[in-house]
């Protein structure tokens, strides 16, 4: 498989090694001073780039027929605008705010606790994210997921970060040394509480995801998610 590496950070490099670890090639490694992208080099791309670029790299790929996974968050006010066109065009294209294998468990987790909670209104729910001090965006899209489900599933309407006012359901984050990711979801009354917690050790998580995510899109047309992937559907 001939990868085609939007962003070459420290997670374009991680995956880079897991690619090569599973006998792929990598085609391209594409950044803000790239001018000219061979799309025809490439079977797939994967972007982990910046939010300002991220909806530019998945419209070209989508516009040169190339199945795009997006791990960059930051960018989803053009969501939509990316979807339509990957339907407008028969493309392919997964979005996941997190690819950890581990994570994308812990989300289902998630959505069978809030549904498990949902008529005990006296627990009220919060939400933690600690990252590394060099991720720009907050909170997180991981923690935004984890929120999401839980509204989708219990009382609450909206999230908010650091505020707790007309019943939202609050997010802190935390940008503390070199921390990978951890993330934090709590119940609380007055007697007791129930917390799940998924804690990142590295970033290898998140590569494998990402490689297998392409792995796995090869071949397909559509909107997919990381729950087509593992067949949690």
């Amino acid at each position: 498989m001939r990868i085609g590496l939007f962003g070459y950070g420290k997670m374009g490099q991680m995956i880079e090694q897991v690619a090569l670890n599973r006998g792929h090639e990598i085609a391209a490694k594409i950044d803000e001073h790239t001018q000219n992208i061979d799309f025809s080099s490439m079977d797939v791309a994967i972007d982990f780039s910046m939010p300002e670029a991220a909806f530019g790299n998945i419209t070209k790929c989508i516009n040169n027929n190339v199945p795009i996974i997006s791990g960059t968050t930051g960018w989803l006010d053009k969501y939509e605008d990316a979807i339509s066109l990957c339907k407008k065009k028969n493309g392919a294209f997964i979005y996941a705010s997190n690819f950890s294998l581990g994570v994308n468990i812990f989300f289902e987790l998630n959505d069978y606790l809030a549904k498990m909670m949902k008529n005990l209104p006296d627990y009220k729910v919060s939400l933690e994210e600690i990252h590394h001090t060099q991720k720009l965006d907050a909170p997180s899209g991981t923690a935004i997921t984890l929120a999401e489900g839980v509204i989708a599933n219990s009382e609450y309407s909206q999230w908010k970060l650091d505020d707790t006012t007309n019943g939202s359901l609050p997010i802190t984050s935390k940008r503390i040394g070199k921390t990978p990711g951890t993330h934090t979801v709590t119940y609380e009354n007055a007697v007791d509480s129930i917390e799940i917690k998924h804690t990142a050790h590295n970033r290898e998580g998140f590569a494998l995801g990402a490689v297998t995510a392409a792995e796995w899109i090869i071949g397909k047309t559509g909107i997919f998610s990381m729950r087509d992937v593992l067949n949690l559907g």
